[in-house]
């Protein structure tokens, strides 16, 4: 089957940019294999107008008003490769099914790698959470920490005490320098070097952190920088280049969201040193649109 554009991933992203395409009376495709990043938050905070609505929610909202759309389709699979041709890109799924487009609009976000501390993962997005927009205010006036996993963890240390009594747990991956020892001490962090071993408490909820000298310290939520990755195979399939941010490397975009590859664009977190869920609408806005544009101007 042949579609004008096809779109590697049904999330804030994916489908935003879908949103511009239709509009512009364009064929598009999205396959959407069900795992995007923001699986793991109780709500999307933050996003105008639609503050407090799971993840969820949002993408069946937006899948209802794209439905309306007669040149819109959905697939849910996962895309195993893709490749690029004479007359555009080839796709094909790992069921098999190969689709052909003109443009190709990748929004597969990105893989999180949490450190190896007991009781994190399973608290990922509910008390232990990345961004401070997006979740800090439901975890306000409560004793908080940060784990360090970079530099930019001091950065974040500095920002959450707008939200709770602040602890900086530098883990033994970073120590502050002199300069941004006086930051903290300005901003009332206590910076503690022994590291976190395990993460304390019911179901979702954190009561403490259990220290490496032994000690237990009274914490009710966890702000951390996760590492992260956008390579995945269908990335190094296609030969987009890559380029290092952070927390660890991203897809290489312009302005537009082009790739390093002509006529594909990466939108979303994948693409993003900076990531929020109205970021990636955002994102999705701009690559919808350039793709567009593309399939017009060339």
């Amino acid at each position: 089957m042949n579609f004008d554009v096809i779109i590697v991933g049904g999330s804030f992203a994916g489908l935003s940019a879908a949103m511009q395409l239709v509009r512009g009376r364009r064929h598009v495709l999205v396959i959407d294999a069900g795992m995007p990043r923001n699986r793991f938050a109780v709500a999307s905070h933050g996003v105008f107008t639609l503050d407090g609505k799971t993840p969820t929610e949002i993408r069946r909202t937006a899948l209802e008003q794209l439905n309306n759309y007669p040149t819109f389709t959905l697939r849910s699979g996962y895309v195993e490769t893709a490749q690029k041709d004479a007359e555009g890109f080839v796709v094909i799924t790992k069921a098999g099914d190969v689709f052909r487009c003109k443009k190709l609009i990748l929004a597969t976000g990105l893989q999180d790698t949490l450190p190896p501390i007991p009781g994190l993962s399973e608290r990922w997005g509910k008390t232990v959470v990345h961004c401070p927009y997006c979740h800090g205010f439901e975890l306000r006036d409560r004793p908080l920490g940060v784990v360090a996993t970079s530099a930019m963890s001091v950065h974040q240390a500095a920002m959450i005490p707008e939200w709770g009594k602040t602890t900086f747990f530098t883990q033994g991956v970073y120590t502050p320098d002199d300069e941004q020892y006086t930051l903290l001490k300005k901003r009332d962090v206590a910076i503690e070097t022994s590291p976190i071993i395990q993460v304390n408490g019911e179901g979702e909820a954190i009561t403490s952190v259990t220290v490496q000298d032994g000690r237990e310290l009274a914490l009710e939520g966890l702000c951390i920088g996760p590492k992260i990755n956008a390579r995945n195979a269908l990335v190094t399939a296609l030969g987009c280049e890559l380029e290092p941010s952070p927390l660890g490397d991203i897809v290489k975009v312009d302005g537009m969201k082009e790739t390093s590859v002509a006529g594909i664009f990466a939108v979303g977190d994948m693409s993003a040193p900076m990531q929020n869920a109205t970021f990636a609408i955002a994102s999705g806005v701009m690559g919808g649109v350039a793709a567009h544009r593309s399939l017009i101007f060339g």
